[in-house]
């Protein structure tokens, strides 16, 4: 196996990990998941929110699960982790107990010398196409 596919599988662990926290209802599972993949230092945003620390980010997550996912659901990974330069990206999606989607997204993040996430930079929603003729190519 490659050092770079052996990296790759190591994201795909830490990005599912990660997810996972966020449909943990324990607060003491989440934070012990979070310990594990998380910097104390790193930074989540996405269109709601804006959180700096791992005590921030399980603050915000449990103020999700109670106030604003619906009963039941879950958030997956919906992709390899696609990885360059100590920065990563992949596709997740919020999960009805009856297997239904009721959110999608893509997040953007970056490791520490760790290997736990120092930022999260998400985005929901699938991006729109552009209407018209494609860009001319730049000469």
């Amino acid at each position: 196996m490659s050092k770079a596919h052996a990296a790759t599988e190591g994201l795909d662990t830490l990005v599912g990990d990660y997810c996972a926290a966020w449909s943990e209802h324990d607060g003491a599972r989440r934070w012990a998941m979070l310990e594990r993949v998380w910097a104390a230092d790193g930074t989540y945003t996405d269109p709601s929110a804006h959180v700096a620390g791992r005590s921030a980010l399980d603050a915000h997550i449990a103020m999700t699960l109670r106030e604003a996912l619906p009963p039941g659901a879950s958030i997956v990974a919906t992709t390899h982790v696609d990885a360059h330069h100590g920065r990563f990206r992949f596709g997740w999606k919020g999960v009805l107990p009856d297997g239904s989607t009721f959110l999608e997204g893509t997040d953007f993040g970056e490791v520490d010398d760790d290997g736990r996430i120092l930022r999260i930079v998400g985005f929901f929603g699938a991006l729109s196409s552009r209407a018209g003729p494609a860009s001319a190519p730049v000469s």
